[in-house]
């Protein structure tokens, strides 16, 4: 017998998904995993937005966009003419790669209505996700992403999606008057990847990017600034290094053929040579540069100063994977027993939480109904007319916008005893009520493998030590819960973080960027994200061979960025630490115990509110005693 019709409509959707991928990239090897991470391929495997459950017609666009995308690089990029033309510095790569993805999607766009229309969804979500329509100066964005959209203009003569025409309007008078007439050669060798990369790379030249920086290997660049650096502080270093990390990782990686986004694309700087703020040398109108205030922390996603020295042992795992069952099971059991004299606190907790979000549903009736309650205000017409009938009402839920919260825990050495049980508690009651209030609710937590440094620390030896490597330890995100699983399935994985050796370090600047791009691919309307921590981010490795409040800085840079640029709402928990000094709307509690009520009524402030605060900035800080 054959399934088929048995299967629920979303899992047919994905089946036929999967197929066009197939047939539009012309390889039946490909195999595609639904999931909230970012859209990517690697190889043959390919990842894409987990739709709901009733299949919106936006949605399906945009997931269908996402996916063409895929298959259209699949069937007509070559990696190795690609990666033979590639630019050295990481600004002029960024470009490269942008337009060569612009030429694969033009090719299905011209010949394929229904593609076009697609993509065309999946790009205005992207441009939407990054905030493009708040963009107020073009600094703000990267160069890269207003050539792609102009190229795709010149090529396709699709007018950009309608929230990126403001950035795009900042900055085409600049890209048009330096490589204006060459943008428009693009479309003659649209089916000629060699030929159509020769022309990107004159672009890039055309832009202000020199022939050296076009030409050197990542070998020179990486000599230069050794040379620089010698003459140099330690900060300056830093960035001087930068793009030799960067172009080192990141080529190596981008010789694999097919990768579309790198999570480490988010983390990695410039790395083509790039003035520290206040030097008196920055040139305002170059190109790729971005204007940074005087404190250093105003920095786009992508231009972050920090870099990492390897991501090869880095891991994002699922709690049941860290161990086997019976020891889950026991775990549970102990975090049960740890918190057995709170629970009539933590009932009195959700069901208060669940009375005001409940509260916040708006509710409708449904009148002229055979049944139900007695209609009073129609009684009216019985009086005039006795034959007609009674007529009856009945009260309808409408669920308010839908929501999802993340809750990213800290899972570092410093949590560990009672903070870390009253965050799984917290954690435990919180994924119980919303999910009754129809809030989804997803569940991280963010380590190291290894304490000093892990196999990270030992590559770095035996590279002979080089100077400034960035984030020197392997990272360990781990998923307890992710937001369509329900309650019950997950309930063990919590009493995971209460192992003996799970705690160890913590980098809260990338394990905020991961739950924020996870926050990012999911299709609620609302998005909040709750980071528990109680302290600044710590790694001995790290800090030992860079700048002391390396891993800080980057921690500021990443919060500014979310709460300036995100749709993303966030909200941060101190415990016995001052957080309000880092996160516009932050509280910070002195007693552990008083976690589950905080997160609570922070929560179910957060829906009473009309107006988001984080919609206008405004910063709200208290300290609990």
């Amino acid at each position: 017998m054959v399934k088929g019709n048995n299967d629920g409509p979303v899992e047919e959707f994905r089946r036929i998904t999967e197929a066009a991928m197939r047939a539009i990239g012309r390889n039946a090897e490909i195999s595609v995993r639904f999931s909230p991470d970012p859209p990517s391929s690697k190889g043959n495997e390919a990842c894409l937005p987990l739709p709901s459950r009733d299949l919106p017609h936006e949605e399906v666009s945009v997931v269908r966009g996402e996916s063409d995308s895929i298959a259209l690089k699949q069937r007509y990029h070559n990696p190795i003419i690609h990666n033979d033309r590639l630019p050295a510095t990481s600004t002029a790569q960024e470009l490269y790669d942008t337009v060569e993805q612009v030429r694969v999607e033009s090719i299905g766009t011209k010949y394929m209505t229904g593609v076009a229309n697609n993509l065309d969804a999946a790009l205005e979500e992207r441009c939407r996700s990054k905030g493009f329509a708040r963009v107020t100066e073009r600094e703000q964005v990267p160069i890269a992403e207003a050539v792609g959209l102009l190229a795709r203009e010149a090529i396709t003569g699709r007018q950009p999606p309608p929230s990126a025409r403001q950035m795009l309007d900042l900055w085409r008078p600049f890209i048009e008057s330096k490589a204006g007439s060459v943008l428009n050669e693009l479309e003659k060798s649209l089916y000629d990847q060699a030929e159509f990369q020769d022309v990107v790379r004159k672009i890039i030249t055309d832009l202000g990017f020199s022939d050296d920086e076009m030409n050197a290997s990542p070998e020179t660049d990486g000599a230069e600034g050794e040379n620089q650096e010698s003459g140099e502080g330690q900060q300056d270093g830093e960035n001087e290094t930068e793009g030799d990390a960067s172009a080192t990782d990141g080529t190596g990686e981008q010789q694999e053929g097919d990768e579309q986004f790198e999570e480490t694309d988010m983390l990695t700087e410039d790395g083509d040579g790039e003035l520290q703020p206040g030097s008196g040398e920055e040139d305002p109108e170059a190109p790729g540069s971005p204007w940074r205030p005087p404190d250093g922390t105003h920095n786009q996603a992508n231009h972050f100063n920090y870099k990492i020295f390897t991501g090869e042992f880095d891991e994002i795992v699922e709690a049941g994977d860290l161990c086997d069952h019976d020891e889950l099971t026991r775990l549970r059991l102990q975090l049960d027993q740890q918190i057995g004299h709170l629970q009539s606190v933590i009932s009195r907790l959700a069901n208060r939480l669940q009375r005001r979000l409940m509260a916040k549903q708006t509710r409708s009736w449904d009148f002229d109904l055979e049944e139900g309650l007695l209609d009073t205000g129609r009684l009216s017409r019985v009086v005039t007319n006795p034959t007609h009938p009674l007529s009856f009402k009945q009260e309808k839920d409408t669920n308010f916008r839908d929501t999802v919260v993340t809750l990213l825990i800290d899972n570092s050495g410093s949590m560990r005893g009672r903070p870390i049980s009253v965050a799984a508690m917290s954690a435990d009651i919180l994924a119980r009520t919303l999910e009754r209030c129809g809030v989804k609710v997803e569940i991280l937590g963010f380590t190291t493998r290894a304490w000093k440094g892990g196999q990270s620390r030992e590559k770095w030896l035996t590279a002979a030590k080089p100077t400034s490597p960035g984030r020197l330890n392997d990272l360990r995100h781990i998923i307890y819960k992710s937001a369509d699983a329900p309650w019950r399935r997950a309930r063990k994985n919590l009493g995971l973080m209460l192992r003996e050796g799970l705690l160890k370090e913590n980098i809260d600047g990338e394990a905020l960027i991961w739950a924020h791009e996870r926050l990012l691919a999911r299709s609620e309307q609302r998005r909040i994200l709750v980071i528990v921590s109680d302290g600044a981010p710590v790694d001995d490795s790290t800090l030992s061979v860079n700048a002391g409040n390396y891993l800080e800085r980057h921690l500021r840079q990443v919060i500014e960025w979310i709460e300036t640029y995100s749709q993303i709402e966030l909200l941060a928990i101190g415990i016995g630490h001052d957080v309000t000094r880092y996160y516009r709307r932050a509280v910070t509690i002195v007693d552990a115990e008083q976690l589950g009520g905080t997160v609570m009524d922070q929560l179910a402030e957060l829906f009473e509110e009309e107006d988001s605060s984080f919609m206008t900035n405004r910063p709200r800080r208290k300290k609990i005693a």
